[in-house]
């Protein structure tokens, strides 16, 4: 998809935001205007569709109309941590609304950045990899557990899942991923890093461009470390929750 079709529906998906904040969330112009730094005729002019925002402006607006209309909060909302410290996502994604905002805030996010593919580990971060890919207008490619009969030669890795004692391999049909690809990493969640780290070095060994990372929820922070990505190398987490060790296990 062209950066002209990406950015032209980055701005009208900004209106269509500013509409549900105004109309569907009672937010009055005032208060929008206050939370934006737009004047309260600029914001009428936009909700009324006379005009369309620029680029730039457009993504200052969907950073804090994504806040007010409440996706990260209706995320938090369904996290709860059992006593090992894991939670239960099928309520997220299996839910198509947040999977369709979280696309559309990842197309606000990547829209102008060169994005050729989609990555991701299977089975849970596919529903929101496939949201994300199709929003992009790009492939998706799945790094699976085992080989598919079929396909003639795999990129693999291998890595350590954390505190376990067990290894785990991840693989890619070879030529999924082209030395001219730059591909967007998707996950739903982030906890420790190793999955995440893995699938880096996939595009790695492809030798391919990372163009970012997107999560839905992240886990502290230490896993970025992990990722091991330049600072120029974006990196998009709807909500960061602490570990359940520094928290209670309701949000």
């Amino acid at each position: 998809m062209s950066t002209h079709v990406d950015e032209l529906r980055l701005r009208l998906m900004t209106i269509e935001l500013l509409k549900t904040a105004k109309y569907k969330r009672n937010i009055t112009y005032r208060e929008l205007a206050s939370k934006t730094g737009l004047p309260v005729t600029v914001l009428s002019r936009y909700a009324k569709g006379h005009v369309l925002p620029n680029t730039a402006r457009a993504r200052q607006l969907w950073k804090v109309l994504t806040k007010l209309v409440g996706l990260e909060t209706e995320l938090r909302n369904r996290i709860r941590f059992d006593e090992d410290g894991y939670f239960d996502n099928t309520d997220i994604v299996g839910d198509f609304n947040i999977l369709q905002q979280a696309a559309n805030h990842a197309l606000a996010n990547f829209a102008g950045k060169r994005v050729t593919k989609v990555l991701t580990a299977a089975v849970d971060g596919i529903p929101l990899a496939t949201m994300v890919a199709s929003s992009l207008g790009v492939n998706l490619i799945i790094a699976k557990r085992n080989k598919e009969v079929g396909v003639k030669a795999f990129l693999e890795e291998t890595y350590a899942l954390r505190d376990s004692g067990v290894t785990m391999t991840l693989y890619i049909p070879k030529d999924a991923i082209k030395k001219r690809d730059s591909v967007l990493i998707v996950d739903d969640m982030i906890k420790t890093g190793e999955t995440q780290a893995a699938l880096v070095n996939l595009v790695r060994k492809a030798k391919a461009e990372i163009s970012g990372f997107f999560s839905l929820i992240a886990v502290g922070e230490e896993w970025k470390k992990k990722l091991k990505l330049s600072g120029e190398c974006p990196i998009e987490v709807i909500t960061y929750v602490k570990a359940p060790s520094e928290q209670s296990t309701r949000f």
